[in-house]
């Protein structure tokens, strides 16, 4: 009995596999396939007497000897380099790679073998045929108990990328689409799920791109054989794996193989000296209908913070509207003609989803609303920055707009944004008195006596006057993204050995409101401490007979302290953007109950060191200015940059507040308007109103209430509480269309453990070592107690826990999160943007953080 190779042609042979058949077609159909033999299954058949049984062959497999003619014929095949090669060897049963039955990780197969273990991996591949698990594959498919197997020895090709590739969306079945995951190097790192892949996918004639963070990579090892990991180039590492003309090359020869083979097909390829090779072929085997709805992709990196948890319909009906009003408004602010707007009315009406009671981005309407401005690029990368993107999700050409009008267009938009930049503090201090205003009105009224009706109307006055005048916000987000990339960029290319150096540089403002609640709480605390009756009162008695007490008029001096704080931030409290969020303005015994938990700890002077986030920002402001001795002009731009990202970040961190009370004022209305129709008998709880949308109470203005919207209601608040018990939806995914049933949610993140590894953004240096306490809500503890604080996302409501942590690490978010911003301003040392945190520790771990470098070393489990 003899081989056959790749040379032989032998397309209708018998015993060598469907996988050995499937070479020889790509090789008939002009494809470039690495050097390749099969040795057909009756060299394992015929050391198997056909008269034993399944149990006695089974037994005989450990036994069988790969004769050593056989491996000389493979030896003289591969020619004089044979042992200095590695190779693949893979299986090729009889049914494998068929239309129906794939046998996908069934049988054994392994890369990168060096010529002295051929004999073993072989035999490896035979056992693996009468293998348990191919055992009940078959009988699961109905298929004939089946011992005989080929196997194919591959010659590896040393590629720059490698990858897979399906000639339908394995997922949901479009067979317009072509989807492609690429690596650099080898495809170990890939196909072991070890490395992050490129994802493109293609479909009506131009591919987007979702470009992963390409730290490392898999080499041949030349030395050791195998192969081995190693670090991808800096500059490569966030670049695409494949350039336009390759993934145009995949796609055709993905349409090739379906035409001629009759199915869409999943194939494995390699570019090396970049020359194009097809390794492997096989039939989609799982392909289902196709699902209908348009390709989205959904993120929560950022809005997270503002949105935690579970979001009622009204929340999110609200949002919804707020966000479409004012990004409409902001891209005509920049320049987009208000008939492009209209066009894409459909990209701002859907920014944001819902998903299982959840809030997300919209993702891809986001790069299409970023895409009607010049200067798409620049535009992209700083949003990432600023929203905690961790992933490239990069549109086709048909979104962007061409290089001339993109340069008219881009001279047009900086004129007029140097003009509005020039306006904005003007801006802003209009903003700030137009907003004082409305709001002062609204406050002088009782919404508690007035008609359903009436509180309606309210707020649909109150929705025209100030969300349409949200603009001052918009430009100095816009604005703050802008510096602060430039700033980044400006500090890394003068330090590269300073990674966060402009995060020091922006320590130590003492203009962000978001800090002011800590310092005020702290006070507070501090005087409670200092009278011991109050002290007393506060250590003995519980939040809401404090309250109570301090009401009726009993120490007037600290009641005065509380109805000042809550004056100015009781709407600043857990999910504040929630609608349905309980704030100290509504239950001020809850702000009682931290002032407690500060005076029982003797919180009444910050843990951390005084002083720090000045010094560190002395400090890199000597390093800026050592590097730019002797360059005048440098040096006044990069002041420039500076002073201007300083003023920026800390007004967006204001205006954030702003924004809070507007909310709060909106929560006050709606809460009124519950209780009076709870008073009706319309809603079963006051509080059931927050499962109505915006739209359907507004109609309520001049329309009936029905048992329909009775029921709907009920209807919701169902599914919500099931929401709240089912698994957390990925960080990343796609769906197809708007809904978001289990099967239609797939997942693109990598679930990345680290045993005793993390790494994230530094926002905050110091080292800290300690124990770690999990919070998913700052309401469930008092207290740290000194233990660093591991949560998914902060948001403002969290910033009276932070002064009883150590540090503090966030699974999400980005330099300019709140958690970033704040404890920057405190100088507690503090991480974000660190993916799989939750996944990787738990309470009482035993960790090293460093809040300069952004690592994480678990030193002793919990």
């Amino acid at each position: 009995m003899r081989l056959i190779s790749s040379k032989d042609n032998q397309l209708s042979a018998e015993g060598i596999g469907g996988k050995a058949k499937n070479l020889f077609k790509l090789q008939e159909l002009g494809f470039r396939v690495p050097n390749w033999l099969v040795i057909p299954q009756e060299l394992m058949l015929e050391q198997m007497p056909a008269s034993l049984n399944d149990k006695q062959q089974q037994e005989l497999i450990d036994a069988l000897e790969v004769p050593t003619i056989i491996m000389e014929e493979i030896e003289s095949f591969f020619g004089s380099n044979f042992e200095q090669q590695s190779y693949a060897v893979r299986s090729s049963a009889m049914d494998e790679d068929g239309k129906e039955f794939s046998f996908a990780g069934q049988f054994e197969s392994y890369l990168h073998v060096s010529a002295q273990d051929l004999v073993a991996k072989i035999k490896a591949v035979w056992k693996s045929a009468a293998s348990e698990r191919v055992q009940h594959y078959r009988k699961t498919n109905n298929l004939d108990l089946h011992f005989g197997i080929a196997v194919i020895i591959q010659e590896m090709v040393s590629s720059e990328v490698a990858g897979v590739a399906f000639g339908a969306d394995p997922i949901n079945g479009a067979r317009d689409t072509k989807l492609i995951s690429a690596v650099y190097g080898l495809g170990e790192g890939l196909v072991s799920g070890d490395l992050n892949a490129d994802t493109f996918r293609w479909t009506a004639g131009s591919y987007s791109s979702e470009l992963a963070l390409k730290e490392h990579q898999y080499v041949q090892d030349l030395e050791n054989g195998g192969c081995h990991k190693i670090a991808v180039p800096a500059h490569q590492q966030n670049k695409a794996s494949l350039d336009a003309a390759q993934i145009a090359e995949i796609v055709a020869g993905l349409a090739l193989l379906e035409e001629k083979l009759g199915l869409p097909q999943d194939i494995e390829f390699a570019y090396a000296n970049g020359q194009f090779y097809l390794t492997q072929t096989r039939p989609i085997t799982s392909l289902k209908q196709e699902s209908k709805g348009d390709y989205i992709l959904w993120d929560n990196s950022n809005i997270i913070e503002s949105y935690p948890g579970i979001t009622t319909p009204l929340t999110f009906s609200f949002i919804r509207q707020m966000y479409e009003m004012v990004y409409r408004q902001f891209v005509q602010l920049m320049g987009v003609r208000a008939k492009d707007v209209n066009r894409n009315a459909a990209v701002f009406e859907n920014t944001l989803g819902l998903v299982r009671g959840r809030v997300y981005y919209n993702l891809l309407n986001w790069y299409k609303m970023l895409a009607m401005l010049p200067g798409y690029t620049l535009n992209a990368e700083n949003m990432e920055r600023m929203m905690g993107v961790k992933e490239r999700f990069d549109l086709g050409d048909e979104y962007k707009m061409s290089k001339g009008l993109a340069s008219l267009r881009i001279l047009f938009m900086l004129l007029k944004m140097l003009l509005i930049h020039f306006q904005l503090p003007a801006k802003r201090r209009k903003f700030q008195a137009h907003l004082n205003r409305v709001m002062s009105s609204y406050q002088q009224l009782d919404f508690s006596g007035l008609k359903p009706k009436k509180i309606i109307e309210h707020y649909n006055a109150f929705e025209k006057s100030l969300l349409l005048e949200w603009k001052a916000p918009l430009i100095n987000d816009f604005f703050a993204m802008i510096w602060f990339g430039m700033l980044e960029k400006q500090s890394q290319k003068l330090c590269p050995d300073s990674p966060n150096l402009h995060n020091d540089l922006l320590c130590g403002s003492q203009d962000i409101i978001s800090v002011e609640p800590i310092h005020r709480s702290m006070a507070i605390a501090g005087k409670v401490a200092k009278n011991e009756a109050l002290k007393k009162l506060f250590l003995e008695k519980e939040a809401l007979n404090i309250w109570s007490l301090l009401d009726q008029g009993h120490y007037p001096e600290i009641k005065e302290d509380f109805d000042a704080y809550i004056a100015k931030f009781g709407d600043r409290c857990v999910g504040e953007l929630k609608l349905e969020s309980k704030a100290y303005a509504q239950h001020p015994e809850l702000f009682v109950k931290l002032i407690k938990s500060y005076v029982q700890q003797g919180i009444s002077q910050r843990f951390t060191k005084a002083g720090l986030e000045d010094e560190l920002r002395e400090a890199a402001e000597k390093k800026i200015a050592d590097k730019l001795r002797n360059r005048p002009f440098k040096k006044w731009w990069f002041q420039l940059v500076l002073r201007k990202t300083r003023d920026l970040v800390s007004n967006r961190e204001n205006l954030r507040f702003e924004r809070t009370r507007g909310f709060g004022m909106v929560r006050h209305m709606f809460l009124a308007l519950g209780e009076r129709w709870f008073q009706e008998g319309h809603l079963k709880q006051p509080r059931d109103m927050f499962y109505l949308e915006l739209e359907e109470i507004k109609q309520l203005e001049n329309e009936s209430w029905n048992e329909q919207l009775k029921a709907r209601i009920a209807e919701r608040k169902l599914e919500f509480s099931q929401f709240a018990q089912q698994p957390l939806p990925q960080e990343r995914f796609y769906t197809y269309g708007y809904e978001f049933k289990d099967e239609y949610i797939y997942s693109l993140e990598k679930l990345e453990g680290a045993e005793d590894h993390l790494e994230g953004i530094g926002c905050c240096p110091g080292i800290v070592q300690g124990k770690v306490r999990v919070v998913h809500d700052p309401n469930e503890i008092d207290s740290l107690n000194g233990d660093i604080l591991l949560t998914t996302s902060t948001d403002p409501g969290w910033v009276t826990l932070f002064p009883t942590a150590s540090a503090i690490i966030v699974e999400r978010g980005s330099l300019l999160s709140h958690s970033a911003i704040v404890s920057r301003e405190m100088g507690i040392p503090c991480i974000v943007s660190v993916k799989g945190l939750l996944r990787t520790l738990k309470t009482g771990d035993q960790i090293m953080m460093d809040g300069s470098t952004g690592q994480i070393k678990l030193i002793d489990n919990g």
